[in-house]
């Protein structure tokens, strides 16, 4: 079978996977690493935006990917992709918001179906990495500032105002000046003893 064949029938993923699954540590080994998917597969369908460990949200995350995109593909008639979904969704009443939701809103995407974010980390505790898994299009407000010079942010209205003392500072001492130069020329034209002598 060559390379042409094998992408009509797996469809390729937008996001970068790596060679080897990630070693998911858990008490009850491979069968408790799929569990963990699983249960995070469907928290991501079901919420639309999950913060868990980075490492195995980025995990689930190709298999979230993988999940929709053969639900675009082949549709909820065919029976592999319908038993793909039984598996990966525990609740069954997401099976039906997969089909009926999330394959209008993205069968026209051009790019990955998921977003995620490295979350902060806190400055107590175990040091472990967070991030925060969502699907694009999701009812929440956006996690990122699209507008760069937004006049309300705190930064921006804290330097305009010192911008405007700053200005009125400079305005003041300039008024000044104008004000001492304009009485020194007063005096210069009140007192004509004191004006140098016009050489003849």
């Amino acid at each position: 079978m060559n390379q042409a064949d094998i992408s009509k029938i797996v469809s390729k993923l937008r996001i970068k996977v790596p060679p080897e699954h990630r070693r998911l540590r858990g008490p009850q080994g491979p069968e408790g690493r799929l569990n963990k998917l699983r249960k995070t597969v469907t928290g991501l369908i079901k919420y639309e935006r999950i913060e868990l460990n980075y490492r195995r949200g980025d995990e689930a995350r190709q298999y979230a990917e993988r999940l929709i995109s053969e639900a675009i593909s082949h549709g909820d008639c065919h029976k592999p992709t319908m038993e793909i979904a039984d598996y990966w969704l525990l609740e069954k009443q997401l099976v039906h918001k997969l089909f009926k939701v999330l394959v209008p809103r993205y069968e026209n995407y051009n790019t990955a179906f998921t977003k995620m974010y490295k979350a902060p980390q806190t400055y107590y505790g175990r040091n472990i990495d967070k991030a925060v898994l969502e699907l694009r299009g999701n009812p929440y407000p956006s996690l990122t500032n699209k507008q760069s010079n937004n006049r309300l942010l705190l930064q921006n209205v804290l330097l305009d105002a010192a911008k405007y003392d700053y200005r009125q500072a400079k305005y003041a001492e300039m008024a000044d000046k104008m004000s001492k130069t304009e009485e020194l020329q007063t005096k210069l034209d009140n007192n004509p003893e004191s004006k140098p002598s016009e050489s003849s």
